[in-house]
């Protein structure tokens, strides 16, 4: 059985991430002073006392009549968040008092007919606890005074949240390991948060053509043909002179984080613009990274001339030539076109980036290299490499024995690799070369 869900919902700025990197015991969600910092849903695995659930950190609910333009599509959000949660924590500023914002919460979370409770935060000295007596008008419960910053309050609430969630059935099969992480990377505004709710089915994550919509890494488990795959729709990430606010920068860190953890990173080329500088480079930090790489061009469906098309070519050639080895899909997230593709390709990449080559497979292909002739010669000494194995997988290094290691340039690497990719399946994934000394 899944695990139970307990949602943190509040209006802007009442501090419900904090609470929920307090209680999870992490710090995955974004905190930060300004108001309306996290917009999707982000969900976050802990455990209490044993007991495993896990926490839906979401946007502020702001009034129907707010002018802020994420504003309706945050309180949608939320609002499906209550409606799949087992268990509700109603977040309420003690500093600020009661406000109309927090009683239009209220009327959200008393028509769930959930367990709901309210927890007063920012209450940091325990004397401050006759500031709770406001809330009780929102008629939801007794409120808790917390704070969330120094953690008071916090373990007392774990305890009365995990002693209202439903009874534990038959633990959970363990199938993390068969989980497949995908990352879906890419500059802001080029389609990544279409992509993810067009392969999860619904609307996963706030979509706009406002560049930087997306700012938390926002991750969800989807299963297709029997593979299951946590997809994590991370923040449009830009250069770095070009970051100016706190907030952007926090979500490039979670990016970051996001392909650290990533097996394979999708990352999405805006086909109207072309690969960038900045696409190159993100290519980039997931080959150094190890993961396999999968190039969804997207909106595919405006490069509708032959010169359109020659153009994009022409630049993913010279932006994305090193990785030549990466499949191309051509999709639309808007109309849907072979994103059904795009899962499938990611699979297949994470595989080959987990296989093995076999020892004799790999000493022929290197034969077959060395009566070519191609090598490096320094004065008088030649390279020779007399043996090759597997050292580890994801992703495939090859130990290469020579007499010479020193003498190992950038251009026979590249020459060993470019054969060893003509001979063998390694499509979708990178591979590294390590030149020993034969002892």
């Amino acid at each position: 059985m899944a695990k139970p869900i307990v949602a943190v919902v509040g209006r802007p700025n009442v501090g419900k991430s904090t609470l929920v990197n307090r209680l999870a015991e992490q710090r995955e969600a974004i905190v930060h002073e300004s108001r309306g910092v996290t917009r999707d849903r982000s969900y976050h695995e802990t455990d209490w006392n044993g007991r495993e659930f896990v926490l839906v950190d979401t946007g502020g609910i702001e009034s129907i009549h707010s002018k802020d333009t994420f504003a309706p599509r945050i309180r949608e959000q939320a609002l499906i968040a209550c409606e799949e949660s087992d268990v509700i924590v109603f977040v309420v500023d003690g500093t600020v008092g009661l406000t109309d914002e927090d009683e239009e919460v209220a009327r959200v979370v008393r028509r769930s007919k959930k367990p709901v409770f309210l927890v007063v935060n920012k209450i940091d000295d325990p004397g401050q606890e006759l500031a709770t007596w406001d809330f009780y008008t929102l008629g939801v419960g007794e409120p808790r005074p917390i704070s969330a910053g120094h953690g008071h309050g916090t373990g007392d609430l774990l305890d009365d949240v995990v002693a209202a969630l439903p009874a534990e059935g038959e633990s959970a099969p363990n199938d993390a390991d068969d989980t497949l992480n995908v990352a879906i990377i890419g500059r802001p505004n080029v389609g990544k948060s279409s992509l993810t709710n067009r392969l999860v089915g619904h609307d996963r994550s706030i979509v706009s053509d406002v560049a930087g919509t997306t700012r938390d890494a926002v991750d969800v488990v989807v299963t297709q043909d029997d593979q299951r795959y946590r997809l994590v729709d991370t923040a449009g990430m830009r250069k770095k002179s070009q970051v100016h606010e706190d907030v952007e920068y926090y979500s490039m860190v979670r990016g970051l984080m996001a392909m650290d953890r990533a097996e394979v990173c999708v990352l999405v080329v805006d086909c109207s613009v072309g690969a960038t500088e900045q696409d190159q480079k993100l290519a980039t930090m997931a080959i150094e990274r190890g993961c396999a790489l999968v190039v969804c061009l997207n909106k595919w469906d405006l490069v509708d001339t032959e010169q359109k098309r020659e153009r994009v070519e022409e630049s993913i050639s010279r932006r994305l030539g090193f990785a030549s080895w990466a499949p191309l899909v051509r999709i639309s997230a808007l109309t849907g076109r072979s994103c059904n593709r795009v899962l499938e390709f990611a699979r297949k990449a994470a595989e080959t980036r987990a296989s093995r080559v076999q020892t004799s497979k790999l000493n022929a292909i290197m034969d077959e290299i060395r009566q070519s002739g191609h090598t490096v010669v320094h004065k008088a000494r030649r390279l020779k490499v007399n043996y090759a194995t597997q050292a580890s997988t994801c992703p495939p290094t090859f130990a290469l024995f020579c007499n010479a290691p020193d003498l190992v340039d950038d251009n026979y690497e590249r020459f060993v690799e470019n054969r060893l990719r003509e001979r063998l399946d390694l499509e979708g994934t990178p591979i590294r070369l390590k030149f020993r000394r034969k002892d």
